[in-house]
């Protein structure tokens, strides 16, 4: 019955989302309590069964941020506009290195990679 069923409920489309405190979930609220997130009815590509379905909060635990790894770029003195581009940005100057100090990850988004120098 298990696999029989996993195939019937992969070919059929959501008709119906309910928050646990919607008139029709009440009964599985009581049933599966404060980890019953929605109930969805689906119906079968020929309209010939409906399935009740629920999605249950099985676990919980905190994220912890990656540090960011910080690189540095070269940004000519006369490049004004792009300075502030950078400094906005949230880039440091690093005095002693005479390179700004951004994230990776920010680099790439504003598309100076090619500027990032190698220590």
């Amino acid at each position: 019955m298990q696999n029989n069923s996993v195939e019937l409920v992969s070919h059929v489309r959501v008709v119906k989302k309910l928050a646990p405190t919607s008139r029709g979930a009440i009964r599985l609220r009581d049933q599966f309590g404060e980890t019953l997130i929605c109930v969805r009815h689906r119906v079968d590509a020929r309209a010939r069964f409906r399935f009740t379905t629920v999605e249950l909060l099985v676990d919980r635990s905190a994220i912890k941020p990656k540090p960011q790894k910080l690189v540095g770029i070269r940004v000519d003195w006369n490049e004004q506009p792009l300075q502030e581009v950078v400094r906005a940005a949230g880039a440091k100057w690093d005095a002693k290195a005479r390179l700004w100090r951004l994230p990776r990850r920010l680099v790439g988004i504003l598309r100076l990679t090619d500027r990032v120098v190698e220590e």
